[in-house]
């Protein structure tokens, strides 16, 4: 049987909640991506790797990308966690801030909906977010994911759902 780990970076808990979630469904090891060490990684014949959204970027995805010729005969799975809705045009804003082309084609990308809590979060990213709030308040046109994200401010939100890893899972079961 083929081995796998899911690693992951998790600063409000949502990514955490998804890796723990995938790790036990398709039972491989889990490792908090501060603790992973490449060489770690290269025991394994498929790697998961999930980080949160910041700013489009997904939270330390260069644990992998930057390690493409050294991960080059793995199978590479990786999962963005945001608080907006997966829109196909959001996975693909997500996929191009994210990867070059060239990693495009050996790395399969999940977007998954987490939530937004801003009791979580850090100094640095609290300082953030209310930028972002004041930025939404002040749009003239405020859609209803603006809506929504500002309603989650007052009233934190969590969106997980352990049904949206079964993609997944299946990806990690096609090898």
């Amino acid at each position: 049987m083929k081995s796998t780990v899911v690693v992951y970076q998790s600063k409000s808990g949502f990514t955490e909640k998804y890796a723990r979630w995938i790790a036990e469904d398709a039972q491989a090891d889990l490792l908090e991506a501060g603790a992973a060490k490449l060489g770690d990684l290269t025991r394994y014949d498929t790697i998961v790797y999930g980080g949160g959204l910041y700013i489009g970027g997904i939270n330390g995805v260069k644990r992998i990308t930057g390690h493409m010729k050294e991960l080059e005969n793995k199978k590479l799975i990786v999962f963005g966690v945001g608080a907006s809705p997966c829109r196909p045009n959001v996975v693909e804003e997500v996929r191009k801030a994210n990867f070059t082309d060239e990693i495009k084609g050996k790395i399969h990308f999940f977007l998954l909906r987490g939530g937004f809590d801003l009791s979580k979060c850090g100094l640095k990213d609290k300082m953030l977010m209310n930028m972002l709030k004041i930025k939404l308040e002040k749009a003239p046109d405020t859609d209803e994911d603006a809506k929504g994200m500002l309603a989650c401010y007052e009233h934190p939100a969590d969106f997980t759902s352990r049904d949206a890893i079964k993609p997944i899972l299946d990806c990690i079961k096609n090898i």
